[in-house]
């Protein structure tokens, strides 16, 4: 059995990004499960190089290195983390976690496969009382106190380590179960269609306009503003 996520475990009042950290940690040889968390990063960063910013205490900012990481890591680790939120929660593709449409937690996962390890980095908003006009409409809380970080800490660190060594057949059907993308409009450098789900990696499945599907990695896509993930 492999070790528990969450231990060694480094605290820390204020730092760039906890994902940095832990890749240093990785990097130096850390073992699996190690987690790096912050009361507050000045530098946090989610994916295609957006920004994460939370008030201090009020949201959980965390990072874990694990060694041979799962194929379908992105994926499992949104599973683990709607499963921590609630039966509410659903999952913009690839792993946004949504609550009536609104972000409450960000994943990015950042990795080093020839090395044999990734870093998981989570933000959730736990108990964040005030968020900047910009993100009105578009980010949510999930209501708490600061005091509730610590415990719902344990409770995702308990999905994750269920989650992330569950068969990837059973991974992919919880994140069906909770797709909050399918029937919205995108569109990638290919043209425009409709998100019809995933496929057996993970990829994004595309209905064209003209009939049939195409599938997309990450990155590859970008949301229309119409549908019920837009």
């Amino acid at each position: 059995m492999s070790p528990r996520l969450g231990s060694p475990r480094l605290h820390l009042r204020l730092t760039d990004s906890t994902n940095d950290r832990a890749k240093a940690l990785a990097t130096a040889g850390a073992p699996h499960g190690t987690l790096v968390t912050a009361a507050e990063q000045s530098a946090g960063h989610g994916r295609q190089g957006r920004s994460w910013v939370a008030p201090p205490g009020e949201a959980l900012l965390m990072s874990v290195v694990l060694r041979d990481p799962p194929s379908l890591l992105p994926l499992a680790a949104a599973v683990a983390v709607a499963d921590a939120v609630g039966p509410e929660a659903r999952i913009k593709w690839p792993n946004d976690i949504l609550v009536e449409g609104e972000k409450v937690s960000g994943i990015l996962v950042e990795a080093r496969l020839q090395e044999g390890w990734a870093v998981l980095g989570i933000g959730v908003n736990v108990a964040v009382s005030e968020f900047p006009p910009e993100l009105a409409g578009i980010a949510r809380s999930l209501g708490g106190a600061p005091a509730d970080v610590e415990p719902f800490l344990a409770t995702l660190l308990a999905a994750l380590d269920a989650r992330l060594t569950a068969p990837s057949t059973e991974i992919l059907d919880a994140w069906r179960t909770r797709d909050a993308l399918r029937g919205s409009t995108v569109t990638w450098a290919g043209g425009t269609g409709t998100a019809a789900g995933i496929d057996g990696t993970g990829r994004l499945v595309i209905e064209l306009p003209a009939g049939g599907t195409t599938s997309v990695d990450a990155g590859e896509v970008h949301l229309g503003t119409r549908g019920p993930g837009a």
